[in-house]
């Protein structure tokens, strides 16, 4: 085990991580992910670990929305029609980040870490994920929003990159879609 000195981050993220990289080189696994409210977090955790290069095929920090447009391909009526947090949009992420990449699951996180940003709507602490799986049916939707509070940046932001790194955990079983 290494000394915590070794690492810069707070060490559940760590062993969030720690897990992510082991169960995906041990299925034979790559993973790439795209973020926007966690600006590579998300890639920092899993590069805190020995050997994430295994795994960790590639990552993108899509903060604004044309570097969601030109680096992931999601589209501007997705974004004008839904909002940057949204949905749709983190899929459109998710898809980008596989289609660019040979990695076998993308996961994008996007949301409202504040302090300000937030609406009635979507307030601040509102994250949205999604995942996508090479070879899955494209129509089935991986997705959750979650809202968190206001945590405040480092609280939201924390907790959406874990629930990133769960996301990024090799899937058992086919999903299947509902009736």
């Amino acid at each position: 085990m290494n000394d915590r000195r070794d690492y810069t981050l707070p060490p559940e993220l760590i062993e969030a991580a720690r897990k992510v990289v082991e169960a995906n080189r041990a299925s034979g696994l790559r993973v790439v992910v795209a973020e926007s409210c966690t600006a590579g977090l998300v890639c920092a955790a899993l590069t805190e670990i020995p050997g994430s290069s295994d795994v960790l095929e590639a990552g993108f920090v899509t903060y604004s929305d044309d570097a969601k447009m030109d680096l992931l391909d999601v589209s501007r009526d997705v974004l004008e029609t839904f909002g940057a947090v949204s949905v749709a949009t983190a899929w459109g992420m998710a898809q980008g980040a596989l289609a660019m990449t040979r990695a076998d699951t993308a996961v994008a996180v996007t949301g409202i870490a504040g302090p300000g940003g937030g609406s009635a709507m979507k307030p601040v602490g509102t994250v949205v994920f999604a995942r996508a799986r090479r070879g899955a049916d494209p129509k089935e939707v991986v997705a959750d929003r979650r809202d968190f509070g206001n945590l405040g940046r480092g609280g939201v932001r924390l907790q959406a990159a874990l629930c990133a790194l769960e996301l990024l955990m090799p899937v058992e079983e086919p999903e299947t879609s509902g009736p």
